[in-house]
């Protein structure tokens, strides 16, 4: 395993959950391959190793070749589409539903599919659980289900909300995990299912792809290849960034010691310009002589990025279940290019 990895992961299990709950449980998740499904996985794993804990995982998947041989070998892989009825006559305690495109370039070429994976997606997903009568289900939500700020507003708890444009084609994200989680709490309602969401702010790490359109996808693989940062805009939306092993650390806590439903997940001392984020990559690694360049484009293009230009998550409420983030900004970064600098596989992990 990757250094940077085992190190996360490490630090993740150590954390003061309730992870007895785990022993001996049935745990599907989908979207193994990507960054989050691949890390809870990977702490599934571990805990099975080091602790005994004989957790039977199995990773729903469409390419089961994007797992790592290290994970394929000891998960049941359910090879399939989220959008589609979960084909197993197993049941499962748990439940986790990562499966989500997140790449800009997926939502504009593919709204349908996107808006897809989150509704059809959260009810199948969900109807398992039911039918498992499982002890949990954890919905991965977003940040962008809150929108643009009105003028009032800057930062979002978990009971306030901005504007969302239902007409616009890339609203199929934010609408499609709006719907999902009021899927989750109609299966609470009806059904007493135990389900979790948790609203994530911009996530990045190993595991991420540098090639999905996303800035900070865009700025590492600029680092990672020691290229000038190129900015397509003038870096003026104000974004946070939580790097992977802090966010999944957090979705354990709100799957495993939470007493509520929803939680926000957001470093806020990481709270940046998109110019402000590539300088500081920029500073990280001074050895490159890395400059900042504008290629502002002539036309307004759909490049699928959120539209939101503000706002920032509260996450008083997960930290005051112990949660804290680990790592800075930079901190997370320059791990993040270490291990792309140094993964064999890649982005994979």
């Amino acid at each position: 395993m990757n250094p940077i990895l085992k190190e996360d992961i490490d630090h993740i299990i150590r954390e003061n959950l309730h992870w007895e709950q785990l022993k001996n449980a049935s745990v599907l998740i989908t979207g193994a391959s990507g960054m989050l499904g691949s890390y809870m996985t990977h702490v599934l794993l571990a805990l099975n190793e080091q602790r005994d804990y004989h957790i039977r995982i199995t990773a729903l998947v469409r390419h089961p070749d994007k797992l790592s041989p290290s994970v394929r070998d000891k998960v049941n892989v359910l090879c399939q589409s989220v959008t589609t009825p979960i084909h197993t006559d197993q049941t499962f305690d748990y439940v986790i539903h990562t499966a989500s495109p997140a790449s800009p370039l997926i939502m504009r070429d593919d709204p349908v599919g996107t808006v897809a994976a989150n509704t059809l997606g959260t009810y199948y997903t969900l109807d398992a659980a039911r039918a498992g009568n499982a002890r949990g289900y954890l919905f991965i939500s977003s940040r962008e289900i809150y929108g643009q700020p009105y003028a009032h507003q800057e930062l979002f708890t978990e009971d306030t909300y901005g504007f969302v444009d239902p007409l616009n084609p890339r609203s199929c994200y934010p609408e499609g995990k709006k719907a999902a989680e009021t899927m989750c709490m109609c299966f609470k309602q009806q059904y007493g299912l135990n389900v979790k969401i948790a609203r994530l702010a911009h996530t990045f790490g190993p595991g991420m792809s540098i090639d999905d359109g996303r800035v900070q996808a865009d700025f590492l693989r600029n680092v990672v290849h020691h290229e000038d940062i190129v900015l397509k805009s003038e870096g003026k939306p104000i974004r946070t960034y939580t790097y992977v092993a802090d966010a999944v650390c957090a979705l354990f806590y709100i799957l495993l010691n939470s007493p509520d439903v929803v939680y926000n997940i957001s470093s806020e001392d990481a709270t940046v310009s998109i110019r402000q984020l590539a300088q500081t990559l920029a500073d990280a690694y001074p050895e490159r002589h890395l400059k900042l360049v504008f290629d502002l484009p002539k036309d307004t293009q759909n490049t699928g990025c959120a539209p939101f230009t503000l706002g920032i998550l509260n996450s008083d409420k997960l930290k005051a279940l112990g949660w804290r983030p680990i790592y800075t900004l930079k901190e997370g970064l320059m791990r993040t290019v270490t291990f792309l600098e140094t993964n064999e596989g890649g982005g994979t992990v």
